[in-house]
């Protein structure tokens, strides 16, 4: 799907045996950044750690800089920590899980009384109500008019609509994720974009309008949310990656009962790595925020691919 969206080659890594069975994978794009080629596991992803078949010997590492080398490529980031001498450390996030392993009731007595619960309770009160988008347009729609409202506050970029027309297709129509959205009045307040498979539900994208924030929609949203998961079979709710100095968003993520760790990336390369490659530069946020709404969109189809 990244392939397609941004025009990325895309490939696998594998170790094979002698009988070509595949011990070990690494799913890769390449990107481009001053017409070097880069290789990332992968592009706008939280973590992707090797694939490697239990009992299958030694770290990934050697194997990785290796092929990185042959084929000329000047920088490798894994979303992932490895090990071994050539490895540099990249960029460091903070990642929580809520444990889903347990009755409805328990789940929903572990988060904070006041910051989470009764917020959940006022947005009922409110008249908030949730569903789970069954169209597209729930997506490219209702979701995006509210993501560029909220990116246009933050002051980043969009991703391109063609990206979200995607996900659909690719990811929640055939069923693994969902656009649960919250609605005050019949009007949209909140909506978020949650990726499901196995027993783990992530939450990947969220949105929301300033207007209506008083009546708490995005905790009504993440409780409807986390129910959802849990009636498909989830044990792991994964509230996404959280960077180190977004105090606010950690603290918020902290309330839910969740269990923090830190995780970083790695970084292969001839040259010392540079951490915040990705970061918007504060003069551009600032831009953004000034500008009219349509700005991030705009930046998001010019720009977005070469953020990777």
């Amino acid at each position: 799907m990244l392939a397609e969206c941004y025009r990325f080659r895309a490939f696998c890594l594998t170790v094979d045996d002698h009988a070509g069975r595949i011990l070990a994978g690494l799913p890769v794009a390449e990107v481009h950044r001053r017409g070097r080629p880069r290789w990332v596991s992968l592009p706008f992803t939280d973590e992707c750690p090797p694939l490697i078949t239990p009992g299958a010997d030694g770290e990934p590492t050697e194997w990785l800089d290796s092929l990185r080398r042959a084929f000329g490529v000047c920088r490798f980031e894994v979303r992932a920590a490895l090990r071994g001498e050539r490895v540099q450390r990249g960029d460091t996030y903070l990642n929580h899980r809520l444990p889903l392993d347990r009755a409805e009731d328990d789940v929903f007595a572990a988060l904070h009384p006041n910051q989470v619960r009764r917020n959940i309770r006022r947005a009922q009160r409110a008249g908030v109500v949730v569903r789970v988008g069954s169209v597209e347009a729930d997506l490219t729609e209702v979701f995006y008019r509210l993501h560029m409202r909220t990116r246009h506050r933050l002051g980043v970029p969009v991703q391109p609509l063609r990206y979200f027309r995607l996900l659909w297709r690719r990811f929640l129509e055939p069923g693994l994720g969902a656009v649960i959205i919250a609605e005050l009045g019949g009007v949209p307040a909140a909506a978020g974009v949650f990726l499901a498979f196995g027993e783990t539900c992530v939450y990947k994208y969220g949105a929301s309008d300033e207007r209506h924030l008083g009546a708490r929609p995005n905790h009504l949203l993440f409780w409807e949310s986390i129910r959802w998961a849990m009636a498909r079979g989830c044990r792991t709710f994964d509230f996404g990656r959280t960077d180190l100095a977004d105090t606010g968003l950690r603290e918020f993520k902290s309330r839910w009962g969740t269990v923090e760790r830190e995780f970083n990336y790695s970084v292969l390369a001839d040259v010392p790595a540079r951490a915040g490659m990705g970061a918007v530069p504060a003069p551009l946020r600032s831009a953004i925020r000034r500008g009219p709404i349509f700005v991030p969109r705009l930046l998001g189809e010019l720009l977005y691919r070469h953020t990777a």
